[in-house]
């Protein structure tokens, strides 16, 4: 497929931006053509009938057993989507590809070791893999409604869990495998899981990591009566005769074809239970037809997938972005996915650049930490051919400038649209980003809302407030298909957390955002991130984007720290490229602050540190770093992708 670059325009677009001038790209005529949506009528048709809209999506993407009755109804805070329609995910995302992709990879598997022999799994090798798991589970006792508990790395059998579960009507709940056994135990009993799959063990930067030790530790206690373990590693572990399983052995013993399960369109496919960085974690519910319907349609046009596309989401499946954009968009659409095991930058900074040259990724994917990672460093980029990639994509967190400009020119090389993606574990898939076809792509701001999703800005009287104000950002009825229909086993939450502050008609996201005079949104980032100083409000993203505009820096932290006459004052942990730290840095550094936002901003003190305690999916722990900056105790770091940073910045402290 040829390549060819954006157009950069200058002039026309800037108008109602709300701060400096901005860089505007808009896709050239050949993408436009390339595109699977290319005119902006698509919003105002959407608007205009949006139960219409997406029930024509419905019929055109997804194959159902039943056609619905009634398209959409709600009874506050709550709301249904093709009502009493029949379908099942299993079969939309592999029997039905089988006639013209059976010999299609769906899966293409990259270990930690660069050594290690790769694993690519066709649509027919995960026909026969998921039918042959899910009579497994049924010989089991599994019953529809069931939840499975899923305990593992990032291995194709990851996804053919979940895919094995849909088939028969079982209700999966993936565990992040760095989570520690109490957190796995916790999700466990409140699931009420009979049954666990996970792994001997895997491996990280070279290690290997017993998984079935943490998982023993973790069933204890709970109704969990078998353990269905995959043989990834090799290692010697711990073996209950009357409880564990080698999935190995169960599968040749299974029949080969197990019928798919009809399952009603409100019918839970998955829980997914939220990190839980305050709090207890929730454990959000998704249902069958209205997420499969978002995911299948926002997979498609977000990233422009076409036959001979290759998705790489870096994210763990463990997350809703491994769920949604590593296993069900993609293989809904006929696409090929590919997972990696081990860490981006690992054995050498540039694995993350030889996966895309090895396996001509077309469509990549990644958090702004990682982007950030990538540049910190970023000078091997220049030897990597990205000729293959067309679409960029980040998620997690807003993206600053500096990031979006390097991974755009350095990667994209200009000529590949980069999406900037917003949305939540609670929403199911994407409901802000700029389409492909249409753009515009503007550093910071993430796009438009998805076409039939209808987000607003709000003060906080519940008035929609104008052009370039900063509020709150909101989801307006109808509410998006791949909505979550609640917290498990938890309704007075569910209100509290979405349904309070605007009241029961109104989805309150507890993201700040503003939206230009064009309808794109700026997240500003979680409200409860906003640092109160002096009566002034400024959000922890806005300031860390000032910061990373630094050229020495390459990322940072903001953390708001009580103060006796300014309410809180902000702290900036600052990683650095290759320079060393001085009195003259942290100078620079506050001046930064004071420049881009004003003397409001100033932080209170700056420190360097060599790294920022990140999740795997990139997410930076800013509640571990205010408990070490007010010497509170640090809680489980077991989640933590990088666990040794917490050590490593409470003696830069001490210091």
């Amino acid at each position: 497929m040829k390549k060819t670059k954006l157009k950069l325009v200058t002039k026309g677009l800037k108008k109602g931006i709300k701060k400096g001038k901005k860089d505007v790209y808009w896709p050239t005529e050949e993408l436009k053509k390339n595109a699977w949506i290319n005119k902006k009528s698509i919003y105002k048709k959407a608007e205009k009938d949006p139960l219409k809209f997406w029930e024509s999506l419905a019929a055109e993407g997804i194959i159902w057993d039943k056609k619905w009755k009634k398209t959409y109804s709600e009874k506050y805070p709550y709301f249904q989507w093709f009502i009493e329609g029949k379908l099942n995910v299993s079969y939309n995302c592999i029997d039905r590809h089988l006639q013209d992709k059976k010999n299609k990879a769906a899966i293409i598997w990259e270990p930690d070791s660069p050594e290690e022999k790769n694993r690519v799994l066709t649509y027919h090798d995960l026909y026969y893999e998921v039918n042959k798991l899910a009579n497994v589970l049924k010989n089991l006792g599994v019953k529809k409604g069931d939840v499975v508990g899923i305990y593992l790395p990032m291995i194709p059998e990851g996804q053919i869990s979940m895919l094995a579960c849909s088939r028969i009507g079982a209700v999966h709940n993936v565990v992040f495998s760095a989570f520690s056994a109490e957190s796995l135990k916790y999700r466990l009993k409140e699931t009420g899981a009979k049954i666990l799959i996970t792994a001997d063990g895997y491996y990280r930067k070279g290690k290997v990591i017993n998984l079935k030790a943490k998982a023993d530790e973790a069933v204890k206690k709970t109704k969990v009566k078998k353990v269905i373990v995959i043989n990834r590693a090799g290692i010697k572990i711990d073996w209950n005769k009357k409880r564990d399983f080698w999935w190995h052995e169960l599968k040749e013993k299974a029949d080969s074809y197990c019928q798919p399960q009809a399952m009603d369109s409100e019918d839970t496919l998955f829980i997914l239970y939220t990190s839980g960085t305050t709090g207890k974690p929730k454990g959000i519910i998704h249902t069958t037809g209205g997420y499969l319907t978002q995911a299948h349609w926002t997979a498609k046009w977000d990233f422009n997938l076409h036959d001979d596309d290759i998705l790489w989401s870096t994210s763990d499946i463990g997350w809703i972005t491994g769920h949604t954009y590593c296993c069900y968009g993609p293989l809904s659409n006929g696409a090929t996915i590919l997972i990696y095991e081990g860490m981006l930058n690992y054995p050498q900074p540039d694995r993350w650049c030889k996966i895309i040259e090895k396996y001509g990724i077309t469509v990549f994917y990644t958090s702004p930490t990682a982007i950030r990672m990538f540049a910190k460093n970023g000078d091997y980029v220049k030897k990597i051919n990205f000729a293959s990639l067309r679409i960029l994509g980040s998620v997690g967190e807003p993206i600053n400038k500096e990031a979006w400009e390097w991974f755009f020119q350095n990667v994209g090389k200009k000529r590949s649209p980069l999406i900037d993606t917003w949305w939540q574990t609670e929403t199911g898939g994407t409901m802000i980003n700029s389409l492909p076809g249409i753009g515009p792509f503007i550093p910071t701001l993430a796009g438009r809302s998805f076409p039939g999703i209808r987000l607003a800005i709000l003060d906080d009287n519940g008035k929609v407030l104008p052009a370039n104000k900063e509020g709150n950002l909101v989801q307006l009825s109808p509410f998006a298909p791949g909505m979550l229909r609640g917290i498990y086993k938890n309704h007075k939450k569910y209100l509290e957390t979405y349904w309070n502050k605007f009241g029961k008609r109104i989805y309150f996201t507890s993201d700040g955002a503003w939206k230009d005079c064009q309808g794109n949104f700026r997240i500003i980032g979680r409200l409860d991130d906003i640092i109160k100083i002096a009566g002034h409000r400024i959000s922890t993203a806005e300031l860390e984007d000032a910061i990373t505009k630094h050229h020495f820096v390459a990322e940072c932290a903001v953390i708001p720290l009580p103060h006796e006459i300014k309410g809180n004052v902000p702290i900036a942990l600052v990683v650095l490229k290759k320079v060393k730290p001085s009195l003259k840095l942290i100078e620079e550094i506050i001046k930064q602050a004071e420049k881009f936002i004003g003397p409001i901003a100033r932080p209170d003190q700056v420190f360097f540190v060599e790294d920022l305690p990140k999740t795997r999916s990139g997410k930076i722990m800013r509640r571990i770093l205010k408990n070490i900056l007010t010497n509170q105790p640090v809680e489980d770091i077991s989640t933590l992708a990088n666990p040794e940073s917490v050590e490593n910045i409470k003696k830069i402290l001490r210091k």
